[in-house]
């Protein structure tokens, strides 16, 4: 799957957001591709791409491992509110254990 994610990713990337952000740059050094897009020697153009690209990656990746952990905290929430519903309080089982010494 993390392949799969990394290719959508990798493709959202190369082809839409980065042609967006970087098309005023890339007209004025007259390049077709950002790939070729240098200055020096230094290829600049892919650099940018895959820093885009990362930053895309980690904050998916960030909001879905938030997404879950609140998941689990109300799982968890629920269950302890249950736990708590069901079992009478030391009240209850003090009064319940008098009332049946009492019976004897």
């Amino acid at each position: 799957m993390g392949t799969a994610f990394n290719a959508i990713v990798t493709s959202l990337v190369s082809d839409i957001i980065t042609p967006l952000i970087l098309n005023p740059v890339v007209k004025a050094a007259n390049v077709e591709n950002l790939s070729k897009l240098s200055w020096n020697g230094i290829a600049y153009g892919s650099f940018l791409s895959t820093v885009i690209n990362f930053i895309i990656v980690g904050t998916t990746l960030f909001f879905v491992v938030k997404a879950a952990g609140k998941a689990t905290a109300l799982g968890q929430k629920q269950a302890e509110e249950a736990a708590e519903e069901a079992s009478p309080s030391q009240e209850e089982l003090l009064a319940e254990i008098r009332d049946l010494l009492a019976n004897k």
